[in-house]
């Protein structure tokens, strides 16, 4: 029996409650220059201390936000590469170890690896399903409607 559910609604994630953590996918390079990745840099910042964690392909980069995390998936080494589903499986195991062990349990997330990444929203959806198949946690995901 799952505890983990996987909620999706049309709007932006940025207007998500507080209360959610937040995940998308980026480069080890932390360039942060296309897509929603751009707007993760304008609202939260921080660059140097996610470059700091040297975080490499099937890692995560974390910032905390008061009383939230936001997960940087780190999927492929450069900008311009692109991810695999084992980096980004690799990925979201290690966020689902720090949430954990942090007591998150609400995530608030775009259809990752699947905007400019190119990865197919119904296998990344099933390996969520997968990875916190043991997990009591609510996942949101966002469809962006401009």
């Amino acid at each position: 029996m799952s505890n983990c559910t996987i909620r999706e609604i049309n709007g932006d994630l940025f207007n998500a409650d507080e209360k959610y953590s937040m995940a998308h996918c980026v480069a080890a390079d932390m360039r942060l220059g296309k897509g929603i990745a751009v707007k993760f840099r304008n609202k939260f910042a921080q660059i140097p201390r996610l470059k700091k964690q040297n975080a490499k392909p099937g890692g995560v980069a974390i910032l905390q936000d008061k009383s939230r995390f936001i997960y940087y998936l780190v999927t492929k080494q450069s900008s311009w590469g692109k991810p695999t589903y084992q980096t980004l499986h690799s990925s979201l195991q290690a966020m689902k170890v720090h949430m954990l062990k942090h007591d998150v349990n609400k995530l608030a997330i775009p259809r990752i690896g699947c905007g400019l990444d190119g990865l197919v929203w119904q296998k990344v959806k099933d390996m969520l399903r997968e990875i916190f198949k043991e997990v009591t946690v609510e996942i949101v995901v966002y469809n962006y409607v401009p």
